[in-house]
Order: structure tokens, then C-alpha cells, then sequence
């Protein structure tokens, strides 16, 4: 495979990668590391890119697994999953409170359990189908169908708590 092959196939799900690899870790440096790490791997196994059924799939897997055993690893002691996410806006006030919005759902998916904090990015945000989730996790439809439910749940629940706190 040539280099323009590769990069044909793989450049398109570039910014998914980087957006999974963010979520998981703790700064853009690491997760434009994790990509890249990735991206070197896909590269060292570029012949057999075309026996993958859906290579972005295949590379979303490589990103989430790198990136929990960089949290894994003991090099990774300081690190925590962290994420925060800016809209532009016109409206400053609305901006602001929608950011607060955003990042209070970001804080809640940190505690949530691995496999639901992944499955709720990858669906949510990253806008997988629930079958490419299921590959990506090996797991199946229905699984990941219950385990998306319940981080949903859980990230409703604490969000009540959250907005209704005090209130009587």
C-alpha cells in the first residue's frame, strides 16, 4: 500500500481519533501523542488495512485501548480523564451557562464506570452507530444498548441532584 493510500483511508477519522484520545487523557500534547502512536501503528500494519472490514473502527479500538493503558501505566500517575468543551456563541451569558452545562456532563462521565464513560462517548458524542460500538467494545447491540441506557441514567440522575440541590 502507498502513502496515499494510506492516508485516503485513514486521514478521514484523523479528528475522531484525537477527540476520543482528549477525552480519555489528560492534554492535547497526550492525546496528539496517542493519535500519533496509532497512526505509527496503523502505518507498520498498512498491508492488512484492507482485510478490515471498517478500518475506523479498527482504529477508534487501537486509540481507546492505547489510551487506557497509557491511564494504566505507571507513567500515567498524574494523569486524570479531563475534559472541557468551548462553543462560540453570540450571546455571552447563554454561552457561558451552556459551557458550564457541557462541562458539569463532562465532569458527571468521569464517574462513571470505564465501559459506560467509553460507550457514552462513543455514541453521544462521537455519533457511532451502535453496531460500530459493539465492534469497537466486542461486545453486542444489546449490550452496549443497556450499558449507554444506564451512563445515561446516571448522568441524568446526577444532574437533577445537581440543579436541584437545596431545593425543597
Amino acid at each position: 500500500m502507498k502513502q496515499s493510500e494510506f492516508l485516503a483511508i485513514v486521514l478521514p477519522f484523523k479528528d475522531k481519533l484525537y477527540r476520543l484520545a482528549k477525552r480519555l487523557l489528560v492534554s492535547s500534547e497526550e492525546a496528539e501523542d496517542a493519535v500519533q502512536e496509532v497512526f505509527l501503528k496503523l502505518w507498520n500494519s498498512r498491508e492488512k488495512i484492507g482485510d478490515y472490514k471498517n478500518p475506523e473502527a479498527f482504529a477508534v479500538t487501537m486509540t481507546k485501548n492505547y489510551c487506557l493503558d497509557r491511564l494504566k501505566s505507571k507513567q500515567a500517575s498524574n494523569l486524570k480523564i479531563v475534559h472541557s468543551n468551548y462553543q462560540n456563541g453570540d450571546n455571552v451569558q447563554r454561552t457561558v451557562e451552556a459551557n458550564d452545562g457541557v462541562q458539569l456532563v463532562f465532569k458527571i462521565m468521569q464517574t462513571l464506570p470505564e465501559k459506560q464513560r467509553i460507550v457514552l462517548q462513543l455514541r453521544d458524542v462521537e455519533q457511532f452507530d451502535y453496531d460500530e460500538i459493539a465492534e469497537m467494545m466486542g461486545s453486542n447491540e444489546t449490550a452496549v444498548r443497556v450499558t449507554l441506557s444506564r451512563a445515561r441514567k446516571a448522568v441524568r440522575e446526577q444532574l437533577i441532584k445537581q440543579y436541584n440541590y437545596g431545593v425543597s
